[in-house]
């Protein structure tokens, strides 16, 4: 077991204050106050809590780095930027469904150099820093070893309401066809942490934002595996369509996608 670094300690203090507040209003899911933000898409009164409970953390011991949030938006500051989703997986929440996270991540110069994904109802808490790996509840994590795309578990999105994209139905046939089976959480950053665990082998989505998948990003690197685009191409900070692999399959996936 490693030492967790200073700044994990505190995102993990942020995330689990905040967690406090979710616990319990995930128990009480019929008594929570819901306003519709866009077809399909929610913010709970436990979302704006746990948003104001990690700010108010977080800026206290980086009182000027730049904040992104899913919905304070940007909060400018120096060069530092900690990215919150202070509720990834709201309709899962709503439905009572316990795959939900909170997720802080680190860029520093367009690189995520720190990430944490704490599930509060089920009580996992991933992290990751470069160059020191990815654990789960002081558990060292690594990427599946299987070799073909045939015998992998892959994670995807399906698109909801008017967020569709052309070909989604088209991906999903072929990458089913091609695998042993498709998996749809409905939250992007504990889909990536399973890559980072060896549970799923790969994971891809579009039209996702930089707090859906900064935490994920580096916890899969750390773990072993591999980060692009679909293409193939260089994933970036503000990209918004990912493919994420075991590394072993990267290519077969990237291919199949690629095909359409």
């Amino acid at each position: 077991m490693i030492n967790q670094p200073p700044v994990i300690n505190i995102f993990e203090k942020a995330a689990k204050k905040a967690s406090k507040y979710l616990k319990r209003d995930f128990g009480e899911i019929e008594n929570l106050q819901i306003q519709s933000k866009k077809i399909s898409d929610f913010v709970t009164n436990a979302d704006l809590k746990s948003e104001e409970v990690l700010l108010e953390t977080l800026r206290y011991y980086y009182p000027n780095a730049t904040y992104i949030t899913e919905e304070a938006g940007i909060i400018k500051g120096n060069e530092e930027t900690i990215v919150i989703d202070p509720i990834d997986g709201t309709t899962n929440f709503i439905h009572g469904i316990p795959f939900v996270s909170i997720v802080i991540g680190r860029i520093i110069n367009d690189e995520i150099t720190d990430g944490i994904i704490l599930n509060p109802i089920l009580n996992e808490f991933y992290w990751a820093s470069k160059g020191k790996g990815a654990w789960c509840n002081n558990k060292r994590l690594r990427v599946s070893k299987r070799q073909q795309m045939i015998n992998c578990l892959i994670g995807t999105g399906i698109p909801y309401a008017d967020n569709g994209h052309e070909n989604y139905l088209d991906e999903i046939d072929i990458i089913s066809k091609n695998s042993c089976g498709l998996r749809r959480m409905g939250t992007a950053s504990l889909d990536l942490a399973f890559v980072a665990s060896g549970k799923l082998d790969g994971f891809w989505e579009r039209n996702l934002n930089i707090w859906d998948v900064c935490s994920g990003v580096i916890l899969v690197k750390e773990a072993g595996g591999k980060i692009s685009l679909p293409n193939g191409g260089i994933w970036g900070t503000e990209s918004r369509d990912i493919l994420a692999t075991n590394t072993n399959i990267h290519e077969e996936m990237q291919n199949k996608l690629t095909l359409l």
